[in-house]
């Protein structure tokens, strides 16, 4: 009997070979924020967003420990049917106030955020206006939402007006959805002006700050730079920054007390793990007494960017864009070779015509690590 399975997915991967589009997972030991081992060999990798170095600080993984010795190495089932653990509230107090939010709400991953909120807030009939840029999970949210999906061009707060003009008297609700930090590109989105043109049109702002919290700003994020911008959801990651693993997401009172008992994400899937909350509250007093941990990366990136004449950095994340998805993949190869792990991201991820090397800067990069990577970029850029 034929294997009709088998044959469609080995013809879609021989397809994406062919491409240059090929996707595998490398087996890799991160013996700390920024050493890995891969084959037996050392590397100092550009290519992880523990923006702070705090997966490995000896204070995070002893709560961690900690946790799972108290309370088990996992929530047992949904919040809503085992109860809520106090280390949850006590992590949604600590995240609400960060972000200077009457409440919130954490979930297994900023996945799961996007894709169970932006529903619980739309649907058929409304309008979901989501930058072109987004990460993939708002997409994907947008569409389990059933609402009317409109795209407006990146940052591009005019277009995004003229887009509500269009689209917005005919939807009993509207939702805009954008990156604070945009990951592949590393900028900010203006979001004093967005939340202008949201208000004008009545409509909500939610915003994804996964590459925010932590480094932007004073370290509670993105928002913090545009004290002016009403955010209406603001959401989050514990996977970043934060080292560990989960996501949030601040607002009033209601609409968290909303959340909690009508978003599938929530409702329908396992609570965070213990051990996950308590390494995330351990993480945000290491943020919270040691500024100058929260400001390394960017001024790492900004070191690279200023060497190579580029734009100065905005954020921890910084693309070095070379077009096609083969010479992403060639330098990436190269970089290797001189001891250097940058990932090169390719599409869909990205644009077509845009691949590129994702460099992730972490507070535990060196000068020197910075400087080695300086060189092995810039003949890259010069072509």
């Amino acid at each position: 009997m034929t294997d009709t399975l088998t044959a469609f997915a080995q013809g879609k991967l021989d397809q994406l070979s062919a491409a240059s589009l090929l996707r595998t997972i490398k087996p890799t030991h991160r013996m700390d924020g920024v050493v890995v081992e891969r084959d037996g060999r050392q590397f100092i990798s550009f290519s992880c967003n523990d923006y702070l170095g705090l997966s490995h600080h000896p204070e995070v993984k002893a709560a961690a420990i900690r946790a799972i010795e108290t309370y088990g190495a996992g929530a047992g089932a949904s919040r809503l049917v085992t109860g809520d653990h106090p280390l949850f509230a006590e992590l949604e107090a600590r995240l609400a106030a960060l972000k200077g939010a009457e409440a919130a709400c954490i979930f297994g991953s900023g996945y799961l955020a996007n894709v169970g909120l932006i529903p619980t807030f739309a649907g058929p009939n409304d309008l979901v206006v989501v930058d072109e840029l987004a990460h993939a999970c708002i997409w994907t949210g947008a569409k389990l939402s059933g609402a009317q999906i409109v795209s407006f061009r990146h940052n591009d707060v005019a277009d995004l007006a003229a887009k509500l003009a269009e689209h917005r008297a005919g939807a009993p609700k509207a939702l805009v959805a954008t990156d604070g930090v945009f990951s592949m590109d590393g900028d900010i989105a203006p979001l004093g002006e967005i939340s202008r043109v949201c208000q004008a049109y009545d409509a909500w702002l939610m915003v994804d700050d996964a590459h925010g919290l932590g480094v932007v700003g004073d370290g509670s994020g993105t928002a913090k730079l545009f004290p002016e911008a009403r955010v209406d959801l603001q959401m989050g990651t514990l996977s970043k920054a934060i080292g560990g693993y989960g996501a949030y997401v601040c607002a009033t009172r209601p609409v968290i007390d909303f959340i909690k008992t009508r978003t599938r994400t929530v409702i329908y899937t396992t609570g965070l793990p213990p051990a996950n909350a308590a390494a995330a509250l351990a993480a945000l007093d290491v943020i919270a007494r040691e500024p100058e941990r929260v400001s390394a990366p960017i001024a790492r990136a900004r070191r690279l960017t200023t060497a190579l004449n580029l734009p100065p950095a905005e954020s921890a994340v910084v693309p070095i864009v070379l077009g096609e998805a083969d010479l992403a993949l060639a330098a990436a190869r190269d970089l290797e070779a001189k001891g250097l792990l940058a990932v090169a991201i390719r599409p869909p991820t990205v644009p077509a015509g845009t691949a590129r090397l994702r460099l992730a800067f972490s507070s535990e990069h060196t000068e020197a690590h910075v400087d080695q990577l300086i060189e092995a970029v810039r003949p890259w850029l010069n072509r």
